[in-house]
């Protein structure tokens, strides 16, 4: 996620820097090219964290319900409803890229126009989604942090410590 605010923030910078004030692009083919670059940049960012990403959802999900109401922020909820709705989009454009890419001529391998113009629209599709990841995927440290520092209501109240009792002389 960390990797992915990064390659937004470029993207910002770039897009800031390349565009005039009404955010047309100064140059339509390197802009599209620099945008195609920053999706495949983001999914091969993600991909560290795809396969693990339900059971980080349901974990937050999870600890979610059981910190004091005092200690959750109202924006958590919707943030973990913005990540598994794009997880779920995420993983219907990934078996379609499959389909798509199972239907490419024989020929068209990684390198070739066929293929890396196939996987550029795939990327591009897949890329809003990726960015609800890196935009809220922080609201899962935050719940597990939260969930860290709560008490535990199954963990006993710390006792004080008995006095120290002096050995008496007999």
């Amino acid at each position: 996620m960390r990797d992915s605010k990064k390659i937004l923030d470029a993207w910002d910078t770039y897009s800031d820097e390349h565009t005039d004030l009404d955010g047309w692009p100064h140059d339509d083919d390197a802009y599209g090219l620099r945008a195609s670059q920053r999706d495949a940049d983001t999914a091969e960012a993600f991909e560290t964290l795809r396969y693990g990403a339900r059971h980080l959802l349901a974990t937050a999900e999870t600890q979610l319900t059981r910190l004091p109401e005092n200690t959750v922020q109202s924006r958590w909820v919707y943030q973990l409803g913005v990540l598994r709705n794009a997880l779920d989009r995420l993983d219907e454009l990934h078996e379609q890229w499959l389909l798509t890419r199972d239907a490419l001529p024989a020929t068209a391998k990684p390198g070739t126009p066929d293929f890396d113009g196939a996987l550029a629209e795939h990327h591009a599709e897949s890329w809003s989604y990726l960015d609800d990841w890196a935009t809220h995927g922080k609201a899962l440290r935050e719940i597990n942090t939260a969930a860290r520092k709560a008490r535990s209501p199954l963990a006993p109240t710390p006792a004080l410590a008995p006095a120290q009792r002096t050995a008496a002389r007999k």
